[in-house]
């Protein structure tokens, strides 16, 4: 073991020198390479130091391709998370944009019905709220007494009927819809005349019917039908619905149809406020020749605004 151990530390000591002898032969001859020409001598050294030469290059190439690569994730990563940023500030933007040109419609068409029925004086309001447990019976709005606004006064879109003020707050008030089974309005058949009441369906609370017709009275689907203007609370002529179907009623003796309201109750967001109208007071209606009665509806079941 003793002879083993001292020829390995033999063997290194001459490794070690032929490396010094190695050292101290490249140091002097590239001292003494400008003093004198030694062409053979430095054609061998070239040799020599070939192998370390490319290496070098090639250890040097390979961290500069490394640092070029992390320098251009690193840019990369940057440059990604500036686009992700404007990417939602462009959908933002985006969202915004939809919206006012969707309430630029909407207030659009409000403004095309103020000139048309010049015979009113509107006030637009927007819808705030609902009650959470009625919403198809009223909606909040966000003008009031400080507008102009008044209990009794009717709320229009340019579609057609929304429903009537029912109490007005300084900045605020609430609208009963056509589509509540407690609200009824004088209603007429664009057609025939054949006049009725809408009134909300409990069965179906957003198709409103227009009861009290007699069953002989002239009234087909797909009629238009329009406020009577009977009852002091709607002027005449606003737009209510279609006619859906019509049904005979229990009794025998009344008919009554069911009605498409001509308001999308459901995407309701902007109304107009009836704060004056300048219309003159409706015709009475022609006597009926049916067995019940001449002049106005039977309203059994209320009397009309």
């Amino acid at each position: 073991m003793g002879k083993i151990k001292r020829d390995r530390d033999s063997a290194r000591t001459i490794w070690i020198l032929v490396g010094v002898a190695v050292t101290v032969f490249c140091i002097v001859f590239f001292s003494a390479r400008g003093r004198f020409a030694a062409p053979i001598s430095s054609e061998a050294v070239i040799t020599i130091l070939a192998p370390f030469q490319r290496a070098a290059s090639w250890l040097g190439d390979c961290v500069q391709n490394v640092t070029a690569n992390v320098w251009d994730i690193l840019t990369v990563h940057e440059q990604n998370k500036m686009l992700r940023n404007e990417v939602e500030q462009l959908r933002a933007q985006n969202v915004k944009a939809e919206e006012y040109a969707a309430e630029n419609v909407r207030l659009r068409e409000l403004l095309d019905y103020k000139n048309l029925a010049t015979q009113f004086d509107l006030v637009v309001a927007r819808v705030i709220g609902r009650e959470s447990s009625t919403w198809t019976r009223m909606i909040v709005v966000d003008r009031g007494t400080q507008h102009g606004v008044k209990k009794n006064m009717p709320v229009v879109t340019a579609r057609g009927l929304v429903g009537v003020v029912v109490d007005a707050g300084p900045i605020s008030s609430k609208v009963e819809l056509i589509l509540d089974p407690r609200s009824s309005a004088g209603a007429l058949d664009q057609r025939s005349r054949v006049a009725g009441l809408v009134k909300g369906n409990p069965d179906d609370a957003m198709v409103p019917k227009l009861v009290d017709v007699p069953r002989n009275d002239d009234i087909t689907e797909g009629d238009i039908i329009v406020t009577s203007g009977f009852g002091g609370i709607y002027p005449k002529g606003i737009i209510i619905g279609k006619v859906r179907l019509v049904k005979n009623d229990s009794g025998g003796l009344l008919q009554y149809a069911l009605i498409e309201p001509a308001v999308d109750f459901r995407r309701l967001e902007d109304v107009s406020i009836i704060v004056n109208s300048r219309e003159a007071p409706p015709e009475p209606l022609p006597k009926r020749n049916n067995g019940l009665g001449a002049g106005a509806p039977n309203n059994k079941s209320g009397g009309a605004k």
